[in-house]
Protein backbone atom coordinates (compact mmCIF):
# COMPACT_ATOMS: atom_id res chain seq x y z
CA UNK A 1 0.00 0.00 0.00
CA UNK A 2 1.49 3.40 -0.40
CA UNK A 3 0.03 6.99 0.83
CA UNK A 4 0.12 10.05 -0.67
CA UNK A 5 2.64 12.90 0.61
CA UNK A 6 2.93 16.49 -0.52
CA UNK A 7 5.52 16.30 -3.96
CA UNK A 8 7.54 19.36 -2.86
CA UNK A 9 10.42 20.85 -5.62
CA UNK A 10 9.07 23.52 -7.69
CA UNK A 11 8.08 23.21 -11.35
CA UNK A 12 9.26 24.73 -13.92
CA UNK A 13 8.79 27.90 -16.01
CA UNK A 14 6.55 26.22 -18.87
CA UNK A 15 3.73 25.05 -16.47
CA UNK A 16 0.77 27.23 -15.91
CA UNK A 17 -0.56 28.58 -12.47
CA UNK A 18 -3.97 27.15 -12.94
CA UNK A 19 -4.67 24.53 -10.66
CA UNK A 20 -7.73 23.27 -8.46
CA UNK A 21 -6.36 25.50 -5.54
CA UNK A 22 -9.51 27.42 -3.57
CA UNK A 23 -10.64 29.24 -0.49
CA UNK A 24 -14.24 29.96 -0.22
CA UNK A 25 -16.29 30.78 2.61
CA UNK A 26 -17.45 27.03 3.01
CA UNK A 27 -14.76 25.24 1.98
CA UNK A 28 -10.99 24.99 0.67
CA UNK A 29 -8.94 22.78 -1.78
CA UNK A 30 -5.14 22.49 -1.61
CA UNK A 31 -4.58 20.35 -4.19
CA UNK A 32 -0.81 18.20 -4.29
CA UNK A 33 0.07 20.63 -7.45
CA UNK A 34 0.44 23.65 -5.06
CA UNK A 35 2.21 21.48 -2.16
CA UNK A 36 5.83 22.89 -2.90
CA UNK A 37 9.27 23.52 -1.43
CA UNK A 38 8.61 27.12 -0.92
CA UNK A 39 5.48 26.93 0.99
CA UNK A 40 6.61 24.93 3.75
CA UNK A 41 6.97 25.72 7.61
CA UNK A 42 9.46 25.55 10.09
CA UNK A 43 8.58 24.44 13.65
CA UNK A 44 10.74 25.23 16.56
CA UNK A 45 12.04 21.89 18.54
CA UNK A 46 12.15 20.10 15.81
CA UNK A 47 15.32 19.89 13.53
CA UNK A 48 16.29 18.78 9.74
CA UNK A 49 12.55 19.19 9.63
CA UNK A 50 9.94 20.95 7.23
CA UNK A 51 5.97 21.00 7.35
CA UNK A 52 3.28 21.80 4.98
CA UNK A 53 0.46 23.22 6.88
CA UNK A 54 -2.49 22.68 5.45
CA UNK A 55 -5.34 24.11 7.89
CA UNK A 56 -4.99 25.93 10.76
CA UNK A 57 -8.52 27.81 13.32
CA UNK A 58 -9.63 30.25 11.42
CA UNK A 59 -12.11 32.46 12.95
CA UNK A 60 -15.28 32.09 10.73
CA UNK A 61 -14.14 28.83 9.33
CA UNK A 62 -12.89 25.56 10.59
CA UNK A 63 -11.96 26.55 13.94
CA UNK A 64 -11.32 23.03 16.14
CA UNK A 65 -7.85 21.68 14.64
CA UNK A 66 -4.15 22.21 12.29
CA UNK A 67 -2.82 19.52 9.84
CA UNK A 68 0.48 19.36 8.67
CA UNK A 69 2.43 17.25 6.68
CA UNK A 70 5.39 16.69 8.24
CA UNK A 71 8.82 15.47 6.50
CA UNK A 72 11.60 14.78 8.39
CA UNK A 73 14.87 14.29 6.66
CA UNK A 74 17.27 11.50 7.77
CA UNK A 75 18.06 11.94 11.59
CA UNK A 76 15.33 14.36 11.58
CA UNK A 77 12.65 15.08 14.32
CA UNK A 78 11.92 16.39 17.76
CA UNK A 79 12.27 15.64 21.78
CA UNK A 80 10.13 18.59 22.11
CA UNK A 81 7.58 18.02 19.42
CA UNK A 82 4.27 19.60 20.99
CA UNK A 83 4.49 23.18 22.70
CA UNK A 84 0.73 22.83 23.88
CA UNK A 85 -0.34 20.80 26.82
CA UNK A 86 -3.64 20.55 26.16
CA UNK A 87 -3.26 19.37 22.73
CA UNK A 88 -4.08 15.63 21.15
CA UNK A 89 -2.43 14.59 18.23
CA UNK A 90 -2.82 11.50 15.64
CA UNK A 91 0.21 11.16 13.68
CA UNK A 92 -0.45 8.74 10.15
CA UNK A 93 3.02 7.80 8.49
CA UNK A 94 2.83 8.20 4.86
CA UNK A 95 6.44 7.45 3.43
CA UNK A 96 9.89 5.69 5.76
CA UNK A 97 10.00 4.93 9.12
CA UNK A 98 10.53 6.66 12.28
CA UNK A 99 10.32 6.32 15.78
CA UNK A 100 8.07 7.27 18.56
CA UNK A 101 8.65 7.36 22.07
CA UNK A 102 5.09 7.73 24.00
CA UNK A 103 5.21 7.90 27.63
CA UNK A 104 8.35 5.92 27.99
CA UNK A 105 7.56 3.21 25.34
CA UNK A 106 9.09 3.00 21.95
CA UNK A 107 7.15 1.99 18.92
CA UNK A 108 9.15 1.75 15.17
CA UNK A 109 6.25 3.32 12.89
CA UNK A 110 6.55 2.65 9.34
CA UNK A 111 4.31 3.53 6.44
CA UNK A 112 0.78 3.17 7.17
CA UNK A 113 1.59 3.55 11.01
CA UNK A 114 -0.96 5.43 13.30
CA UNK A 115 -0.54 6.59 16.43
CA UNK A 116 -2.87 8.27 19.03
CA UNK A 117 -1.28 11.12 21.23
CA UNK A 118 -3.55 11.91 24.14
CA UNK A 119 -3.02 15.53 25.60
CA UNK A 120 0.01 16.09 28.68
CA UNK A 121 1.71 13.08 26.70
CA UNK A 122 5.05 13.01 26.52
CA UNK A 123 6.60 11.58 23.10
CA UNK A 124 9.50 12.36 20.88
CA UNK A 125 9.98 11.56 17.30
CA UNK A 126 12.99 10.69 15.04
CA UNK A 127 13.19 9.70 11.91
CA UNK A 128 15.49 6.21 12.28
CA UNK A 129 15.45 5.56 7.66
CA UNK A 130 18.33 6.82 5.35
CA UNK A 131 15.38 8.60 3.40
CA UNK A 132 12.55 11.12 4.37
CA UNK A 133 10.19 9.89 6.41
CA UNK A 134 6.64 12.13 5.73
CA UNK A 135 3.64 11.89 7.96
CA UNK A 136 0.18 13.65 8.58
CA UNK A 137 -0.04 14.87 12.16
CA UNK A 138 -3.58 16.50 13.24
CA UNK A 139 -3.51 17.97 16.13
CA UNK A 140 -6.73 19.59 18.44
CA UNK A 141 -6.86 20.77 21.67
CA UNK A 142 -8.87 18.24 23.86
CA UNK A 143 -11.64 19.19 25.80
CA UNK A 144 -12.47 17.95 29.05
CA UNK A 145 -15.61 16.34 30.46
CA UNK A 146 -16.31 16.31 33.61
CA UNK A 147 -16.52 12.23 35.11
CA UNK A 148 -14.76 11.71 31.43
CA UNK A 149 -10.73 10.69 31.91
CA UNK A 150 -8.95 11.66 28.52
CA UNK A 151 -8.23 8.81 25.93
CA UNK A 152 -5.04 6.32 26.53
CA UNK A 153 -2.37 6.26 23.77
CA UNK A 154 -2.37 3.96 21.32
CA UNK A 155 -0.40 3.31 18.17
CA UNK A 156 -1.50 0.68 15.30
CA UNK A 157 -1.65 0.50 11.52
CA UNK A 158 -3.41 0.53 8.77
CA UNK A 159 -3.46 -2.69 7.95
CA UNK A 160 -4.99 -4.05 11.45
CA UNK A 161 -8.19 -2.08 11.34
CA UNK A 162 -10.71 -3.76 9.38
CA UNK A 163 -12.85 -1.16 7.19
CA UNK A 164 -16.46 -1.56 8.24
CA UNK A 165 -18.94 -0.83 5.27
CA UNK A 166 -21.32 1.33 5.30
CA UNK A 167 -24.98 0.16 5.63
CA UNK A 168 -26.58 -0.92 1.73
CA UNK A 169 -23.66 -0.33 0.04
CA UNK A 170 -22.26 -4.14 -0.60
CA UNK A 171 -18.69 -2.60 0.73
CA UNK A 172 -18.62 0.06 -2.07
CA UNK A 173 -17.99 2.76 1.07
CA UNK A 174 -16.72 1.89 4.02
CA UNK A 175 -14.40 3.28 7.03
CA UNK A 176 -11.65 2.23 9.21
CA UNK A 177 -12.26 3.90 12.60
CA UNK A 178 -9.60 3.87 14.66
CA UNK A 179 -11.10 4.94 17.76
CA UNK A 180 -13.84 3.45 19.02
CA UNK A 181 -17.19 5.66 18.26
CA UNK A 182 -18.90 4.90 21.09
CA UNK A 183 -16.16 5.95 23.40
CA UNK A 184 -17.15 9.52 24.56
CA UNK A 185 -13.80 10.32 25.86
CA UNK A 186 -12.69 10.89 22.39
CA UNK A 187 -13.82 14.62 20.90
CA UNK A 188 -12.12 13.91 17.38
CA UNK A 189 -11.97 10.98 15.15
CA UNK A 190 -9.26 9.91 12.42
CA UNK A 191 -10.33 7.52 10.27
CA UNK A 192 -9.37 6.27 6.62
CA UNK A 193 -12.53 6.20 4.28
CA UNK A 194 -12.35 3.98 1.04
CA UNK A 195 -14.96 3.96 -1.88
CA UNK A 196 -14.54 1.64 -4.89
CA UNK A 197 -14.37 2.67 -8.02
CA UNK A 198 -18.32 4.02 -8.46
CA UNK A 199 -18.94 4.08 -4.93
CA UNK A 200 -20.53 7.65 -3.67
CA UNK A 201 -21.92 9.31 -1.17
CA UNK A 202 -25.30 9.14 -2.31
CA UNK A 203 -26.47 12.43 -0.24
CA UNK A 204 -25.35 16.05 0.10
CA UNK A 205 -23.87 15.05 4.00
CA UNK A 206 -24.41 18.51 5.97
CA UNK A 207 -23.65 18.39 9.57
CA UNK A 208 -22.15 20.16 12.45
CA UNK A 209 -18.41 18.35 12.23
CA UNK A 210 -15.59 20.21 10.68
CA UNK A 211 -13.70 18.12 8.04
CA UNK A 212 -9.91 17.72 6.74
CA UNK A 213 -9.56 15.22 3.98
CA UNK A 214 -6.14 14.40 3.02
CA UNK A 215 -6.64 12.04 -0.15
CA UNK A 216 -3.87 9.11 -0.02
CA UNK A 217 -5.17 7.10 -2.80
CA UNK A 218 -7.31 7.10 -6.00
CA UNK A 219 -8.98 10.19 -7.56
CA UNK A 220 -13.39 10.99 -7.47
CA UNK A 221 -15.25 14.39 -8.11
CA UNK A 222 -15.98 15.52 -5.06
CA UNK A 223 -19.11 17.85 -3.53
CA UNK A 224 -18.18 20.94 -1.94
CA UNK A 225 -21.23 23.09 -1.02
CA UNK A 226 -22.95 23.56 -4.41
CA UNK A 227 -19.52 23.02 -6.65
CA UNK A 228 -18.07 19.48 -7.78
CA UNK A 229 -14.42 19.55 -8.09
CA UNK A 230 -11.83 16.68 -9.41
CA UNK A 231 -9.60 15.76 -6.22
CA UNK A 232 -6.92 13.23 -6.64
CA UNK A 233 -4.20 11.45 -4.68
CA UNK A 234 -2.21 14.07 -2.67
CA UNK A 235 -5.08 16.89 -2.54
CA UNK A 236 -6.14 18.40 0.64
CA UNK A 237 -10.07 19.08 1.41
CA UNK A 238 -10.78 21.47 4.32
CA UNK A 239 -14.65 21.92 4.85
CA UNK A 240 -16.48 24.14 7.61
CA UNK A 241 -19.24 22.78 9.23
CA UNK A 242 -22.33 22.59 7.82
CA UNK A 243 -21.03 22.45 4.18
CA UNK A 244 -22.71 20.20 2.23
CA UNK A 245 -20.40 17.33 1.13
CA UNK A 246 -20.64 13.80 -1.30
CA UNK A 247 -18.63 12.41 -3.65
CA UNK A 248 -18.09 9.78 -6.57
CA UNK A 249 -14.75 7.54 -7.10
CA UNK A 250 -13.55 7.45 -10.50
CA UNK A 251 -10.78 5.61 -12.08
CA UNK A 252 -9.47 2.10 -11.66
CA UNK A 253 -8.31 2.03 -8.18
CA UNK A 254 -10.25 2.75 -4.68
CA UNK A 255 -10.47 6.40 -3.43
CA UNK A 256 -9.12 6.55 0.09
CA UNK A 257 -8.89 9.81 2.51
CA UNK A 258 -7.28 10.37 5.91
CA UNK A 259 -10.53 11.88 7.69
CA UNK A 260 -10.58 14.53 10.55
CA UNK A 261 -13.74 15.17 12.43
CA UNK A 262 -15.00 16.90 15.74
CA UNK A 263 -17.06 14.41 17.94
CA UNK A 264 -19.03 13.90 21.16
CA UNK A 265 -19.22 17.13 22.87
CA UNK A 266 -21.78 19.81 23.18
CA UNK A 267 -21.89 23.07 21.23
CA UNK A 268 -20.81 25.66 23.28
CA UNK A 269 -23.20 28.26 23.05
CA UNK A 270 -20.79 31.69 23.59
CA UNK A 271 -18.09 32.42 21.27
Amino acid sequence: MTYAFPPGGLPDQTVSPESTAVFTDAYAVIPASVQRDIVTSLLPGWVNTRAWVLARPLTGFAETFAQYAVELAPKGGSDTPEPDAQAQAVLFVATGRARLTLDGQGYDLVAGSYAYIPPAAKWTLWNTGDTPCGLHWVRKRYAPVDGLDAPEAFVTHDDEVAPIAMPDTDGAWATQRFADPGDLRHDMHVNIVTFQPGGRIPFAETHVMEHGLYVIQGTADYLLNRDWVPVGAGDFMWLRAFCPQACIATGQEPFRYLLYKDVNRHMPLSL
